[in-house]
Formats: structure tokens, sequence, C-alpha cells
């Protein structure tokens, strides 16, 4: 079952950023971001609808990896602050996402990565540390 129903049109489009033309998906799904530099515009409520009032940058800030949805692109819009996770296209045919810009947002700290996110860590390391488990977290 499909988590969104996908409206609207599979159009190309010139980056804001850095004037890239950047064409449609070839896999016909709904490009929202340049693959050169990775930024976006803030125009969607669900991919492709173009409903979005706020049109603001939506700044890569971040790359996640899982092995379900395989790379993410973490994007936060400059004009209301709301975060956006949006699959990368790194299989594109025509034009796909720039991977070493992908692996060095990646390497960066996560943008949800607050100081008490940080510490309720610290916290689980201590409590393994004292069940017997080893210093660092098993690591």
């Amino acid at each position: 079952m499909r988590r969104f129903q996908a409206i609207g049109t599979n159009l190309g489009f010139r980056c804001d950023v850095c004037g890239a033309q950047v064409p449609p998906l070839a896999t016909g799904s709904y490009r929202n971001h340049c693959p050169r530099c990775l930024h976006s515009r803030h125009v969607d409520v669900f991919p492709g609808d173009r409903a979005n009032p706020c049109e603001g940058l939506l700044e890569p800030v971040a790359g996640e990896h899982s092995g379900k949805k395989g790379w993410t692109i973490v994007h936060r819009c400059q004009r209301c602050g709301e975060e956006r996770r949006n699959r990368a296209a790194l299989d594109d045919p025509v034009m796909p996402d720039d991977y070493e810009l992908l692996v060095q947002l990646a390497s960066r700290a996560a943008p949800s990565d607050a100081p008490d996110e940080r510490r309720a860590g610290d916290r689980a390391r201590r409590r393994g540390r004292r069940s017997g488990g080893t210093k660092g977290g098993g690591r």
C-alpha cells in the first residue's frame, strides 16, 4: 500500500541555487530536489502536489542511510524552519543525485541531534556499563 497519493506532474525545473537544468525523474516518481546541489523548494504538502504556499528554499542539512529506505536527504526550510526527509535519487539513469555530496552531508551531525537526545544516549550507555555491558555502548 502506498503511503501517499501521487498528485501532479513529474516536471523538470531549473535549480534556484546552482542554476542546473534538472530533468524529471526517469523512474516516473517526483523529483523534488536538485541532483547537483541537493537543494529544493518547499512546494509540496504531499509528493508532487505543489500545494504548499511556503515556497521557501529547502537547504540540505544532513544525509541519512537505512537498510530499508536507502539514502535520504534531510532538508530544512529557510523560510518556515520545517524539516523534511526526501529519498535520494541515486539510481536515476539521466541525472542521479551527487553521491559524494550526500556522503558529506551524512558525515555532519544530524539536525535533530539535540543536546537532550545526546544526554539520553549517554545515560543509556552508562546503564549498559552498570549491567555488565561494554564501555562505550558495545562498540
